[in-house]
């Protein structure tokens, strides 16, 4: 398995072996070893979950509250996806910034966002399963959104790919609304998070 991080701190993709012959392909998309040396930590799953979606679906960009906040380790497991992170922590020398990856299904390479960072995908192709571990449960009451769209963002969504959002990712606020209002985690909140996991 080997790791980098991305231009966002707290952000990083993994890469297995896949291993193939005549019967097929066998990839590990998780391993902790790996995890816990290049994050510091395990990774708590509180959540497994799948999406399936159309070509052109759009989700996100989503956040939740820190803390506890809610860290992902996304994979693609059937179809292919650009995955998208966004550093939305108040304060971060990173703030407003991305990374971005491909992540599908022949290659297996994850990423994973720790809590603080907004996360949203496209699907490139119809039937594109992403897989999600969640270090917590989903709870609304704690769960955001930014514009996926917002101009100030200028996120790298394919070109001829007329993009489908929810009702939820179409009404988001765009970036300085959500820091205007306050919803957006706190950078040293995040960091005294992070800390905290790894003591654990």
């Amino acid at each position: 398995m080997s790791v980098r991080e991305l231009a966002i701190g707290g952000a990083y993709e993994f890469a297995p072996a896949v291993h193939a012959d005549d019967r097929g392909t066998f990839c590990a998309h998780y391993t902790e070893s790996s995890f816990v040396e290049a994050v510091g930590h395990a990774l708590r799953l509180g959540q497994y979950h799948n999406s399936l979606s159309r070509r052109g679906t759009l989700r996100g960009i989503h956040f939740a509250d820190v803390p506890p906040g809610q860290a992902k380790y996304v994979t693609c497991t059937r179809g292919s996806m650009l995955d998208v992170v966004v550093d939305l922590r108040v304060g971060s020398p990173t703030f407003g910034q991305w990374d971005s990856l491909v992540l599908d299904s022949r290659t297996c390479r994850g990423v994973y966002l720790a809590e603080g960072l907004g996360h949203g995908f496209m699907a490139l192709e119809d039937d594109t399963v992403a897989a999600y571990l969640c270090s917590t449960e989903y709870n609304p009451s704690v769960e955001h959104e930014v514009d996926p769209l917002d101009p100030a963002l200028a996120l790298p969504w394919p070109d001829g790919i007329p993009p489908m959002l929810s009702d939820r990712d179409r009404d988001a606020p765009t970036l300085a609304q959500a820091r205007q209002a306050g919803a957006l985690p706190d950078y040293d909140a995040c960091l005294a998070r992070y800390e905290a996991l790894r003591r654990n």
